[in-house]
């Protein structure tokens, strides 16, 4: 699998790297690393929410308008941007009344969700506990305009996304400014 389809674990939440199975979300060559029903329950189970169900096209779809409805409020909470009700009602779409329950094994297990709608609720009310609590002062926004994917910096020290690519594309465009400033 070429490496821009690969999943990425690395933005500090499940809920997060939901958000990044959409990839240079705004240029012109965006990557979905989430097109099908089996990359979608591959993704579930790499984060710990494999449905007792089958995911089916329907989850699929709601897995996306999820996606969608927390880049923006995401994108709001890191810009200072007072959500809308539409957006929040796209949030509180998904939150379900689900059954958790919790067993003592080699460690603390939880229940797994019943099908692929409770999971994504799970991620709906992760992302609501992170953009109305403390947490939300850790969100950052990669400056990279294709990009734009949402990560938690708790340390406030990172200037770019977990990719390898923003972090390379920004350094060799400041080094591009700094030497035409200099010359």
């Amino acid at each position: 699998m070429p490496d821009d389809l690969a999943f990425r674990f690395d933005s500090g939440a499940p809920w997060l790297d939901l958000l990044a199975t959409s990839g240079r979300h705004f240029g012109s060559n965006p990557v979905e690393r989430m097109p099908t029903t089996d990359r979608l329950a591959e993704w579930l189970a790499q984060v710990g929410l494999t449905p007792l169900d089958r995911v089916t096209g329907a989850d699929l779809d709601a897995a996306h308008r999820l996606r969608e409805a927390l880049r923006e409020l995401a994108l709001g909470a890191v810009d200072g941007v007072a959500p809308r009700a539409d957006q929040v009602r796209a949030l509180t779409v998904f939150f379900r009344a689900e059954p958790v329950h919790l067993a003592a094994l080699d460690r603390l297990h939880r229940s797994a969700p019943a099908t692929a709608a409770d999971a994504l609720s799970r991620l709906a009310l992760q992302a609501a506990d992170w953009l109305t609590g403390p947490l939300r002062a850790d969100l950052r926004v990669c400056p990279e305009q294709d990009c734009r994917g949402v990560f938690a910096d708790p340390g406030g020290r990172r200037r770019w996304c977990p990719s390898p690519a923003c972090a390379s594309r920004g350094r060799v465009r400041a080094l591009r400014e700094r030497r035409r400033a200099e010359s």
